[in-house]
């Protein structure tokens, strides 16, 4: 078993697309990444982004699961979520 907090995130993009990440820092810090262009994946092109949705897991391998989740969802259930 893992142990070691992480949040599950989607940010709403720009051109109003979502993208759902994961991360082990504070989550402002990772926004801040995706608006900097710290990466260039699939948010470089897609910015300013913002935080709609987050969720702290204590045990990664669960974050894991569940943004594995998500990813799989389309707009309408990830819409659900959200709200």
């Amino acid at each position: 078993m893992w142990v070691l907090q992480v949040t599950v995130y989607i940010v709403e993009c720009a051109d109003g697309s979502y993208y759902t990440g994961l991360t082990k820092q504070d989550v402002e810090a990772r926004i801040w990444e995706h608006n900097a262009g710290v990466y260039k994946g699939y948010t470089f092109k897609r910015r300013p982004v913002r935080l709609v949705f987050m969720k702290v897991y204590d045990r990664i391998d669960e974050g894991i699961a569940h943004e594995r989740q998500i990813k799989g969802w389309n707009r309408k259930k990830k819409q659900a979520l959200i709200q």
